[in-house]
């Protein structure tokens, strides 16, 4: 198995209408700088939107997606808390809050430790009852993810807009999206986290992941 390692953060947030959307910020991955957005919609339609067709394949080949579209995806962010991204038809603006109990705990992690499977795979099950999301699983193509989660930020407010249009208030990752083995926290949160994907060496790794 070959292993893969993005290094970033990953936010997790719900809305009003039912639309939840996962962006996935990475400074540092095998195919240099990236950001995607994952969305999935009241009716269930799952979405991807990543910058390159490099990065779509691959995490349309990690996770599970009706729609892939390439579009410029734009992420810039002030004061560590005031976070904007643009992902054409999309447009999200959100800010944190103070580090929660569950970011401290993180935070008092060594980074070597978070990041290793078998400390990982001891705290799924309490990141599934406590937080309500998984920290690793199999995806496709014979793939299995490992969430090191580092840092845990609440998500205070947010505006998630459709080609201009609201999509309600801030509101609980709810129900839980369904691109595969990706989760985030119920209640929306922003995620220090490293990403190990391992891939069997003779399949194709031409892509990026979220």
């Amino acid at each position: 198995m070959r292993r893969l390692r993005f290094d970033g953060w990953i936010a997790g947030i719900g809305t009003t209408s039912g639309a939840r959307v996962v962006l996935g910020h990475w400074p540092r991955s095998p195919w240099g700088p990236f950001s995607d957005v994952m969305v999935e919609e009241a009716g269930g339609r799952r979405l991807l939107l990543a910058p390159t067709a490099d990065t779509a394949d691959f995490v349309a080949g990690t996770y599970v997606f009706d729609e892939v579209r390439i579009v410029p995806v734009e992420v810039r962010i002030a004061d560590r808390r005031h976070w904007t991204v643009t992902a054409p038809p999309f447009h999200v603006r959100f800010t944190t809050g103070r580090r929660s109990l569950p970011g401290l705990a993180l935070r008092a992690v060594p980074g070597r430790l978070a990041t290793r499977p078998g400390w990982i795979a001891l705290w799924d099950r309490p990141a599934r009852l406590l937080l309500g999301a998984r920290t690793h699983g199999s995806a496709r193509a014979g793939r299995h993810q490992w969430y090191g989660a580092r840092d845990l930020h609440p998500v205070t407010s947010a505006a998630v807009t459709y080609d201009g249009e609201s999509l309600g208030a801030l509101a609980p990752v709810e129900p839980p999206v369904r691109f595969g083995t990706g989760s985030t926290p119920r209640l929306p949160s922003l995620v220090r986290i490293t990403t190990t994907v391992t891939v069997e060496r003779d399949r194709s790794t031409t892509g990026a992941a979220s």
